[in-house]
């Protein structure tokens, strides 16, 4: 079933790849930013795309994603909470904090969706996914050897986003409550280890 989704944040690799795939997939996408302008701009170079202020975008959208970079992710969120009431929340969020951002560094209480779900509290129901997933790759038009962790609290919105990831061409897994979202963020780094070290652009497969 078509769905309307905002991307806050979404003019960057990561929000752009997803809006491709999901507006191909045939859902209602939505680009947001700060400033509609910005967001318009993107918008132009996804067909079946649109561009939105934040605020707008979530207000208008059933399922609402946040591909910001984490030290944007709780001010962006901030100004569009009252807009996410009653709403899953796609929290892409990985806390890396430059320059070493091939270490683990996990925030003060766990994990960044953790604390986004803490920050927007129950009436909102965080998602946490796609950490794993190479920007670059969501761009291009390949198929995508790659699965995706979806940690959250609600076993009915994990579903949902399930079949948001499969509709983007990936494979989705139920990796538990939102606390585990946790090991995504945190193995985003040692990924980053292995490209550097591999010269290559890896992802996670499961197995068995």
């Amino acid at each position: 079933m078509s769905k309307t989704i905002a991307i806050l944040g979404g003019t960057g690799d990561l929000g752009t790849g997803l809006a491709r795939r999901w507006a191909k997939a045939g859902h209602r996408v939505i680009i947001g930013s700060r400033a509609a302008e910005k967001a318009q701009e993107a918008a132009a170079l996804v067909e079946g795309a649109e561009g939105m202020d934040n605020v707008s975008a979530a207000t208008a959208a059933e399922i609402v994603a946040i591909t910001v970079p984490y030290e944007n992710q709780l001010r962006t969120l901030e100004a569009v909470k009252d807009a996410l009431k009653g709403k899953i929340l796609i929290d892409t969020t990985v806390p890396l904090m430059p320059p070493k951002v091939g270490t683990v560094q996990l925030p003060e209480g766990g994990s960044a969706a953790v604390n986004a779900q803490k920050m927007l509290g129950d009436e909102v129901i965080v998602v946490s996914a796609f950490q794993n997933v190479a920007a670059d790759k969501l761009q291009s038009g390949d198929d995508l050897d790659c699965d995706i962790l979806v940690a959250g609290d609600k076993l009915a919105a994990r579903e949902t986003v399930i079949g948001l990831v499969e509709d983007a061409g990936m494979r989705g897994f139920h990796a538990g409550p939102l606390a585990n979202s946790a090991a995504a963020e945190a193995l985003t780094s040692v990924i980053i280890q292995i490209n550097r070290r591999y010269k290559m652009t890896a992802g996670i497969r499961i197995t068995g």
